[in-house]
């Protein structure tokens, strides 16, 4: 049996509700009742922008007026009584229509906030209520179809599948904006979504609880923000209760935010001044991205974007007016769902196959001749993987402009020549920071990365690695021989490495005999062990065969005595931020120190390389 779950927060979080039952009255003479003496009203929880400092919408939360014969523990058990009734659909429909006439009264319809409602797929596929009776309620209340935002909850079943998605269809012509609520908590998540294609997915609030604290939530919702936005999907995280869960999510991308730490659901739509001062000073953490990861929204060109009702006339005349514009936008409600390629709309609109294309296109929409194969990109996407992307194009578009989105809406272009240079100044700045004998990346990066991990708050562990005996062995096999080594032991972490293809992984050269790698905590002794054998059987090569065989040699130690000393080894001090909550780097630094130095000692005491992970946990 579907479960109408989500009218209601947490219920432990709301006023105590009593269950009389009616003094004993059927369930279904219970509803009526409620429904007759018009006890059923509703609450306005709102959805705030990150970005814009803004109410972007108010979700309706149903409610019962307090009275003395009928009361539940919970708006839940209501619903479930509904659905056991099978009356959900009038209870669905009364809750729609006192939400937007209260809303109405409010002056939803003054501003720019849209009116999320709670609608259950049963009532959607009711064959005797359709988006005309919808459409009917907001004829009623002049209210646009345009405001209102109809939540379909994923912990319900859907029996017809085609049927469903065909009727979703027509709320959306009608006008109708769709969401699913309470997104990875029932059925068939991403089956829904690629089924209707919402216009906003609400990830569920089981996902955002203590997401700082969960690598595993962590990375499920950066997975599916990421899948969201470049589907041009908005993503509402729902349910945040504490400052560092909306922390997280605004580091994620995720620029919609709701829960009882921002705002509780009210009877009223609480004016934007009160309400927004409060919000403001709860938004915490630096939106912005780091100037020193650049990622491909800091490069794009304002370019402004043409309507998909645009007449083909209009689109041509503004290209010979604009004789250096190589591309134009096509948008729908913000949203890019075409592109204008000058020469390729020229040759094929214009001029066409026979010379009659300006004649068979000039009284059409744009949206008829679009492209609609190009490339769109996220705005918080690295250089390097657009990059990746723009190659994989065929020849014929391999230098058409790159649309850009932020969290789905229209951002600007990225000329490929643009992308280039971008890409150029970023080597060349990574190369100034490597290390000049390894080529790998040298402290600056090695910080950045660090810093860049510790702000998405992702769990990583940092392995220092040190050469045991080198000095002596620089002393006793000269300099050439020594930097022969580091450079050896630099492409050995590299050729580990390259073939796990995780994108955790991260190798620096600190300077000296010193490397550091950086990865998931599950990678961490694997990779190290691996990069132990891998360096240890190239021993004879760094030694020599006599020496080698023989296990050892003699040199000068620090002291100017002759000492013996084993073939070279590594020393290996893993620190995990599953282990030590790290806030910075220089925390990070300090910390390092005693992990490397117990693992020299181990090392030392068994004469062999050690790993040495810390498991102990900090308060």
């Amino acid at each position: 049996m579907p479960m109408r779950l989500k009218w209601e927060f947490d219920p432990k979080k709301q006023d105590s509700i009593k269950t009389t039952s009616g003094n004993g009255k059927g369930k279904d003479k219970i509803i009526l009742e409620l429904i007759d003496n018009n006890l059923l009203t509703s609450y306005y929880q709102p959805i705030f922008s990150i970005n814009n400092n803004s109410i972007f919408g108010f979700e309706s939360l149903a409610r019962v007026k307090e009275n003395p014969f009928i009361t539940f523990k919970s708006m839940i058990e209501f619903f479930e009584m509904a659905i056991e009734c099978n009356m959900i659909t009038n209870v669905d429909f009364i809750c729609f229509s006192n939400a937007v006439e209260n809303a109405v009264n409010q002056g939803i319809r003054e501003n720019s906030a849209l009116l999320f409602i709670n609608m259950s797929p049963s009532t959607i596929c009711d064959p005797s209520h359709c988006v005309r009776t919808v459409g009917q309620i907001l004829y009623e209340f002049n209210i646009k179809s345009e405001k209102i935002v109809i939540e379909i909850t994923e912990e319900s079943f859907v029996k017809d599948n085609k049927n469903f998605k065909k009727i979703i269809e027509q709320y959306k012509n009608f006008g109708f904006k769709i969401a699913i609520d309470d997104f990875g908590a029932g059925y068939g998540g991403l089956k829904m979504l690629s089924m209707i294609e919402p216009d906003f997915v609400k990830v569920d609030r089981h996902f955002i609880s203590h997401i700082d604290k969960a690598i595993v939530k962590h990375n499920l919702v950066d997975s599916v923000t990421i899948a969201c936005n470049r589907l041009g999907i908005k993503v509402i995280a729902e349910g945040i209760e504490r400052a560092e869960e909306l922390e997280v999510v605004s580091n994620l991308g995720i620029d919609l935010v709701q829960g009882y730490y921002l705002a509780r659901p009210h009877p009223n739509i609480e004016t934007e001044n009160t309400i927004l001062t409060k919000f403001e000073n709860l938004v915490i953490g630096d939106k912005n991205v780091s100037a020193e990861t650049k990622c491909i929204g800091d490069i794009v060109v304002d370019i402004k974007a043409i309507s998909h009702n645009e007449p083909v006339k209009n689109v041509l005349n503004q290209l010979i007016e604009n004789p250096n514009l190589r591309c134009l936008p096509v948008v729908d409600k913000d949203r890019i769902v075409g592109m204008i390629y000058r020469t390729r709309f020229i040759e094929n609109q214009v001029v066409g196959k026979c010379g009659y294309g300006m004649h068979l296109n000039y009284h059409k929409l744009i949206s008829h001749v679009m492209e609609h194969n190009f490339l769109t990109v996220e705005y918080n996407e690295a250089l390097e993987e657009v990059s990746q992307r723009v190659q994989k194009r065929k020849v014929n578009k391999l230098y058409d402009e790159i649309a850009v989105t932020k969290n789905g809406k229209y951002y600007g272009i990225v000329p490929i020549n643009i992308l280039l240079d971008a890409i150029t100044a970023k080597s060349l700045a990574l190369a100034k920071s490597a290390n000049p004998l390894t080529g790998l990346p040298g402290n600056e990066s090695i910080q950045r990365e660090i810093e860049k991990r510790i702000i998405k708050n992702i769990h990583f562990d940092v392995a220092y690695f040190d050469l045991n005996y080198f000095k002596p062995y620089n002393d006793y096999y000269g300099f050439a021989k020594g930097d022969a080594v580091i450079k050896a032991l630099g492409q050995v972490m590299i050729d580990v490495t390259n073939g796990n293809k995780d994108q955790s992984i991260f190798v620096g050269h600190i300077g000296g005999d010193d490397f550091i790698l950086l990865c998931h905590p599950s990678l961490s002794i694997k990779l190290c062990e691996d990069i132990i054998k891998e360096f240890e059987s190239r021993q004879i090569e760094f030694h020599g065969e006599q020496d080698y065989k023989a296990g050892f040699y003699k040199s000068k130690n620090r002291k100017g005595d002759e000492e013996t000393f084993g073939l070279l080894s590594l020393s290996i001090g893993i620190i995990s931020t599953e282990v030590y909550k790290i806030d910075s780097f220089a925390e990070l630094a300090s910390i390092a120190s005693e992990v490397k130095k117990a693992a020299k000692k181990e090392s030392m005491i068994n004469k062999k390389s050690a790993i040495f992970r810390d498991r102990r946990l900090q308060g």
